[in-house]
């Protein structure tokens, strides 16, 4: 059985996006900034897919920017939002202690520049508290960034509150909302949000292309300098194919938002039942607060990496956590940020559940993983000093 369960890696593209990026590929192949017909016509679907990405989250047309993924415009939205700030002398930016990495290593260049940053505590559960973000807010504060859905615990964030408090305080307000958009119902305008960032792939869209949602009258740099494109903010010839297929893609996935999480949560709590089944086994993260197809467990005594290797040779495609990081030996910064401790860090099991996703195979992820930390544990000189009380358990 072959089980892909790392959709918050990435999502297999859907039939339609491939279908429409074929079709740009072959027919609407003229350069949008040309001014001949070819080019003309491929600057009108450029427009028309910008409109209608736009109109999937309350926003204007004009308020949308492409970009190659979630990454760029997390950078490109930090970076404005800190140049804005400095111009203003305000130099002191609030975040959380687990961002995604686009968010954490653009806030340490910064640092590096002499801004000051506040990291909110997530606490177990794995939620920012809004009524701590406000004490952190000052006078001099240029930028709040918090994530809408964590890429590796899954957790939601109140960004309806959060937004609401920054526009009291006049705080520009950024969300990477990467794991969010295409998923869950995102309103700019009601969330109160100035900047968002999105990435294709994570909706069964292309890889190599996203967008930047700045409100209007929000101050925005160019990263890319070049040509015009993008209204002067990001330079480079537009990829009409994979912006067709990501507000194709999009579409679709907002179409068909709430059957999925029908289908998709029963069974994510069934597994997350029979996991908990497993001796000495936490869910990371709050249980209710939580995206519908994630599912995030630590496991005493083992190591991540060799349970991934045992699951992939059962046909299970899982991960420990974030999929830029998968290289690193270093534990996750999410579970350490949420109070796990190294050794309990290290077990981890990340599982994002797709459409496709079964009670059979439910059922099969169960079993393999119960079997295989069962088989790591009965070598893992860790579990040995549990057993004979040389160490004490933590879960």
């Amino acid at each position: 059985m072959n089980i892909y369960a790392d959709n918050a890696a990435t999502t297999k593209m859907s039939d339609k996006a491939i279908e429409v990026m074929t079709e740009y590929m072959k027919n609407t192949y003229g350069n949008p900034s040309s001014l001949y017909t070819i080019g003309q016509r491929a600057k009108e679907e450029l427009e028309s897919a910008r409109a209608r990405i736009a109109a999937l989250i309350n926003a204007q047309p004009r308020e949308i920017y492409f970009t190659s993924g979630g990454s760029e415009a997390d950078n490109q939205a930090i970076f404005s939002a800190a140049e804005k700030g400095k111009r203003d002398g305000k130099m002191h930016i609030v975040s959380t202690a687990f961002e995604h990495h686009a968010v954490l290593h653009t806030l340490d260049e910064l640092k590096k520049q002499g801004f000051e940053i506040t990291l909110l505590d997530v606490h177990e559960s794995g939620v920012v508290d809004p009524a701590e973000l406000e004490r952190e807010l000052r006078e001099d504060t240029c930028l709040v960034t918090v994530m809408t859905v964590n890429n590796e615990i899954g957790t939601i964030q109140p960004i309806e509150k959060i937004g609401e408090i920054c526009r009291r305080h006049n705080v520009t307000f950024h969300t990477d909302a990467v794991q969010a958009v295409g998923h869950l119902p995102i309103d700019v305008k009601k969330q109160s949000i100035d900047m968002l960032s999105a990435s294709a792939h994570k909706f069964h869209g292309p890889k190599g292309v996203g967008f930047l949602y700045v409100k209007k009258g929000v101050f925005l740099k160019s990263l890319i300098n070049g040509g015009a494109q993008e209204r002067g903010k990001r330079a480079g010839t537009e990829n009409i194919p994979g912006i067709m297929g990501m507000a194709a893609a999009l579409e679709e996935s907002v179409r068909c938002m709430s059957s999925v999480q029908e289908h998709i949560k029963p069974v994510r709590d069934y597994i997350i039942k029979g996991l908990s089944e497993i001796p000495h086994s936490a869910l990371n993260g709050d249980k209710d607060r939580r995206m519908y197809s994630n599912i995030n467990f630590s496991f005493e005594g083992i190591e991540g990496e060799s349970l991934l290797i045992l699951l992939d040779m059962k046909g299970i495609s899982a991960s420990s956590g974030s999929a830029c990081t998968s290289g690193s030996l270093d534990p996750s910064h999410v579970l350490l940020a949420i109070g796990r401790i190294h050794d309990v860090a290290h077990g981890s099991l990340r599982l994002s559940l797709g459409e496709d996703i079964s009670y059979e195979q439910a059922d099969y992820i169960i079993k393999c993983t119960a079997e295989i930390v069962e088989h790591l544990r009965s070598f893992s000189p860790v579990w040995q000093d549990l057993l004979a009380g040389r160490r004490e358990y933590i879960l």
